[in-house]
């Protein structure tokens, strides 16, 4: 069971601009949030991701594996990665391990992206 933080420090939302828009990252920032995004650039593990957040509580690996073409071993390998970068938790239970998300380092990489649109003048 990892319990490992991953600290995705962003400032809070102010009234409609998304942090990104509100002001520029920090490079601490930045290099935090890029650590989370890098996570996500993989197909399988964006898919992953989208699998566990979408499922209703905590999700069994049993339940993961099926939708994918690829070894039990590969399919941890990206659990572990999205588990590293503080995006989703697990739990072993006898045989089988249960993810679920880790919303509170999922809000700020939602909120860095939701910038409202502008128009140009």
């Amino acid at each position: 069971m990892s319990k490992q933080a991953v600290g995705v420090p962003v400032r809070p939302v102010v009234g409609c601009c998304a942090p990104l828009v509100a002001a520029p990252l920090a490079a601490e920032q930045a290099v935090d949030l890029a650590r989370a995004f890098k996570a996500l650039a993989d197909p399988v593990r964006l898919r992953l991701l989208s699998l566990i957040t979408s499922a209703e509580g905590e999700t069994c690996v049993c339940d993961l594996t099926a939708g994918f073409d690829l070894t039990g071993p590969t399919i941890s390998h990206h659990l572990k990665v999205l588990r590293e970068a503080g995006l989703v938790d697990s739990e072993r239970r006898g045989t089988w391990v249960y993810y679920w998300p880790r919303t509170e380092n999922l809000r700020p990489l939602a909120a860095l992206l939701d910038a409202p649109a502008r128009v140009r003048g």
